[in-house]
């Protein structure tokens, strides 16, 4: 009796503790409308305990809550954040329901998606444009803010990662393109007042919808129920990339019936920006349409279709650049008084996607997607190739092969008359002329482009100057599912499977024929090996010989690529007061094969070895495991470390040696390995903010594929390095410090060195030398000697101070100092092997001499230079360092409110002062052999085939007004 007692009374005790739970519960609602938010974040300040509201914008605390004086802080993207102060008793309820949160009347996040997606997010094929995806949306970090706002224009690349190293995810599906790794951001450009829902993951740190990479991941939720009633019309002026934007946005809200409805229409235009002859003509639409089918069933519909057409430049050597200036581009010339860009890049590739979310109970919730994407991406250039066929004693020869139409070819220049070793024979004369006339005009000359297609169009012949497109037509298909489970209190469980489908089909389009009637589809180059003629070898397609390729019409290459890739991901978090915790593990199986649809001269026949039908198939089986944690040492000071190893298939980019004309795949072809680590000590204030952070980031195997002509080989080459390993180690500080409630201060500094940590193989193809039987070309021991230089990519050390002033009456201003150093010129990687060092005179000997009888593999040994000086070679191996720099940058704004409506500016003015700077180059390797090298070096208006660089703007503006109701 009295253990039953006593149970009682335990029981009883027990019970009545369960009962006096503490809870803090509440709820967000719109200042404007009254309606609910959803997925606004919840803090106790000065702790790392937080949640977000749901669907009708409620939330929850139920275990751990701190007691006492307490400050709830309310934060959502595109809304003022606010500052709750609750006092929280033990065993005791506090309901603060019917919070309110007010829009951001400064709309200082669109300023930055604006900016950035505008000027940055272009993508090019060299990736040098688009180079800090994931970063739009990471306001909350002092330095990624910096790098995302203010250091890119230098092309700087946080902790030396390109793009390519981080995920882009629309709604939960992945955008990187499979030919590159990267994310096309023009795919969705100009559709800014519809991505200001975007979730932001450091890092390699904890994400709820896939793997993640180094660089992070940023997934743009673009759901019509996540947008706020309303609509907001906006005029911008630039000088950047475009001169003119005006768009136009709605969002329904939640409608009777459960419906919601988003649209946006946007059109950024301007005959040329910074550069000269940049024309800019895009125009983009948005709709989304969400069905709210029951409490746990809802579908979402979005579409995409952003159409972007602008004018190309270029790097340009110091000659060029001393002659003509930063704002200067080859590719224009004026026809008819218009200007005239002939490269041109377009980019025309809708998106579809359906998304269902079912929350399958309260804590578990699964999300399936269907994304469908199609269209193309097509970049001109003028083809100067062009050749007349004649018969010549019964036997077919081509004639032809035009002078490179560039302005700036090097015949041009002043350097190619002073390029002798004794400036006796300098003809200084000729260089005068050529500079004069290089200064006077030096634009691209359309007329004589058509005048010459019309004198050979009166003697019955075809074009040999035509304007083409290298054509990338993608249809790709893309579904996965994504699992949220809370399995207890503690720990959530996070999951997803992915698949994609990818159909690339790959052509030359002959787009203008400049004022012919017809362009012959052979190589003129096929002629110039060994002297011999090669019909075979000159045709695109010998299943159809001397075609005459008309406008609109394929020709030059033309094939398929197909891949597919399958994969997992696992991922479970813990939070516990002290720490939290995440393990996560992926794995992958990736194939691509080509598709042959032209028989190339140069690689007669079928399957692997061939041009024609299918070539071999390219298997990669990948996997990646992940930790992290963070441990709490109070609400204050937190310590976060993450780590990571895993592998990644190539690209399809560097799978295929020469996929433009045959199914050869690169040799040695490996999965790259990545292994990454980095730790932070983070401090959280009402008033100061800071994160440091060491990193460490080792790749092997990697593989890259350059194309060029050297004359080294006298030939276009595919140049192909396998086996590449680099090591990026360095440190990042972020600070801000909230100093008055209008005045916030706040500095960044990022310091590393990214360097090659071996050798790479490397070894060359091409088509030329296939012709004679030789597969591949090495050079020496089949190495390049690139251990220890650095790996180009922006300024390794960038530093930031600046403050922002925020007034009460709704106008801001703001001022930045970025100092930047330590970035480095591409090192040529021919250039670093013994072909440098190699006579070239005996080199070709060797080649031209012994090519026939060692059909296969050709390895050139040849014989040193007799007057090679080694401290002279150090010197001209060198890799260039760029000069410091400092760019200066004022953003500001004012915002009214007049009635329901809100009217408002905001400017940015980047680099005031006018800095002129490099933000990247590379080495040339078309000339790369010691003497050579010498030989450029002692010419007085600068080597020839010197480094070309890639140079910074000048002061720049961007004003932007708008209207939002």
């Amino acid at each position: 009796m009295k253990k039953s007692f006593l149970f009682l009374l335990f029981l009883t005790a027990s019970l009545s503790v369960a009962i006096a739970q503490t809870v803090v519960k509440g709820s967000v609602l719109d200042g404007t409308s009254g309606e609910p938010i959803p997925d606004v974040t919840i803090t106790f300040e000065g702790s790392s305990k937080s949640t977000k509201t749901d669907a009708k914008g409620e939330f929850s605390f139920t275990s751990d809550v701190p007691l006492g004086e307490q400050v709830l802080l309310v934060e959502k993207t595109g809304y003022v954040t606010k500052r709750y102060p609750i006092v929280v008793n033990d065993g005791q309820t506090v309901d603060i329901s019917g919070m309110t949160l007010d829009y951001n009347q400064s709309d200082k996040d669109d300023l930055y998606i604006i900016s950035i997606s505008d000027d940055n997010l272009n993508s090019e094929d060299d990736g040098l444009t688009d180079n800090i995806s994931g970063l739009l949306q990471s306001s909350r970090d002092v330095f990624l803010n910096a790098a995302a706002f203010d250091f890119s224009a230098t092309f700087f690349r946080p902790r030396g990662l390109d793009n390519a190293n981080g995920k882009v995810l629309i709604n939960g599906i992945e955008m990187n393109k499979q030919f590159t790794g990267r994310p096309q951001w023009g795919n969705w450009g100009g559709l800014n007042d519809v991505q200001r829902n975007q979730e932001f993951t450091m890092g390699m740190s904890a994400n709820d919808y896939n793997f993640g990479d180094l660089a992070g991941t940023n997934n743009i939720v673009m759901r019509a129920s996540k947008y706020r009633e309303g609509g907001r019309v906006s005029y911008a002026s630039a000088n950047r990339s475009y001169t003119g934007r005006v768009m136009a946005s709605y969002s329904s809200g939640l409608l009777e019936g459960g419906w919601s409805y988003s649209v946006l229409g946007s059109r950024r235009f301007g005959n040329e920006g910074f550069v000269d002859g940049t024309l800019y003509d895009a125009n983009s639409f948005f709709g989304a349409v969400e069905k709210k089918i029951n409490d746990k069933h809802s579908i979402n519909f979005t579409g995409i279709y952003a159409q972007n057409r602008r004018g190309r430049s270029t790097a340009i050597t110091e000659e060029v650049f001393n002659l003509k200036g930063r704002e200067y581009n080859p590719f224009w010339g004026e026809q008819d008084g218009e200007i005239r860009n002939s490269r041109m890049r377009e980019i025309n590739e809708p998106i579809l996607m359906l998304n269902h979310y079912w929350d399958v109970s309260s804590k578990v919730k699964l999300n399936t997607n269907v994304a469908y994407q199609f269209g193309e991406i097509a970049n001109s250039r003028i083809d100067n190739n062009g050749s007349r066929l004649v018969i010549f004693e019964g036997v077919p020869r081509y004639i032809g092969g035009a002078r490179n139409p560039t302005p700036e070819y090097y015949q041009n220049l002043p350097s190619f008359f002073l390029q002798d070793q004794t400036p006796s024979a300098f003809d200084y004369q000729q260089a005068f002329l050529a500079q004069q006339e290089f200064q006077q005009d030096g634009q691209l000359d359309w007329n004589r482009l058509y005048e010459a297609n019309a004198t050979l169009r009166a003697q019955g012949g075809n074009s040999v100057y035509a304007l083409q497109s290298d054509v990338i037509e993608d249809q790709q298909l893309t579904i996965n599912s994504i699992l949220d489970a809370e399995l207890t209190e503690n720990i959530r469980l996070n999951a997803s499977i992915n698949y994609r489908n990818l159909n690339s089909q790959n052509y030359a389009r002959l787009d203008d024929l400049l004022g012919g009637t017809g362009y012959l589809d052979v190589d003129n180059f096929a002629d110039d090996a060994q002297g011999q003629e090669f019909e075979n070898l000159a045709q695109s397609d010998v299943r159809n010989p001397n075609r005459i390729a008309t406008e609109g019409e394929r020709y030059k290459y033309n094939y398929e690529i197909d891949a597919d890739v399958l994969g997992a991901f696992a991922q479970a978090q813990f939070q516990y007061s002290k720490v939290d915790f995440y393990l996560g593990a992926n794995v992958s199986q990736t194939n691509y094969q080509r598709n042959g649809l032209y028989e190339n001269g140069y690689y007669l026949g079928k399957g692997s070895e061939g041009s024609f039908g299918k070539g071999k198939k390219l298997d990669f089986s990948n996997f990646g495991v992940k930790a992290g944690a963070t441990y709490k040492i109070t609400g204050r000071h937190l310590l976060d470390v993450n780590g990571s190893y895993f592998t990644k298939a190539p690209t399809i980019r560097n799978s295929f040696a020469n996929a433009r004309q045959g199914n050869q795949t690169v040799r040695g072809l490996e999965s790259e390995t990545i292994q990454a680590i980095d730790a932070s000590y983070i401090y959280r204030s009402p008033i100061v903010k800071a994160r440091l952070t060491g990193f460490y980031t080792g790749f092997q195997d990697g593989t890259d594929i350059g194309f060029f002509f050297t004359e080294n080989s006298s030939n276009f080459v595919q140049e192909i390095q396998t086996n590449i390993d680099r090591r990026h180690i360095g440190a990042e500080l972020g600070i801000e410090a909230q100093v008055t409630p209008t005045i916030k201060l706040k500095g960044a500094a990022s310091v590393g060195q990214y360097t090659f940590s071996n050798n790479p193989n490397i070894y060359y193809t091409s088509a030329n030398l296939n012709s004679v039987g030789i597969q591949t070309l090495t050079y020496g021991d089949g190495t390049t000697a690139l251990k220890n230089l650095h790996v180009a990519g922006g300024p390794e050390r960038a530093y930031q101070i600046g403050f922002e002033y925020r007034d009460p009456d709704y106008w801001n201003i703001g001022v930045t100092s970025n100092f930047f150093s330590n970035a480095y010129v591409d090192a040529s990687a021919l250039k670093r092997t013994s072909a440098f060092n190699t006579d070239t005179a005996l080199l070709e000997n060797d080649f031209f001499g012994n090519a026939n009888n060692n059909a296969g593999d050709l390895v050139v040994e040849g014989s040193p230079f007799n007057d090679y000086d080694e401290e002279v070679a150090r010197q001209l191996l060198k890799q260039e360092q760029f000069e410091d720099y400092m760019l200066v940058n004022v953003i500001g704004g004012k915002s009214w409110r007049v009635d329901d409506y809100f009217i408002g500016f905001f400017a940015t003015i980047n680099n005031v002062f006018n800095k002129e700077y490099r933000t990247g180059g590379f080495e040339q390797s078309r000339r790369v052999d010691y003497r050579s090298q010498i030989t450029e070096q002692s010419n007085p208006n600068g080597p020839i085939f010197g480094n070309r660089y890639f140079y910074g703007n000048g002061t720049t503006y961007y004003l932007n007004l708008y209207v939002r109701f």
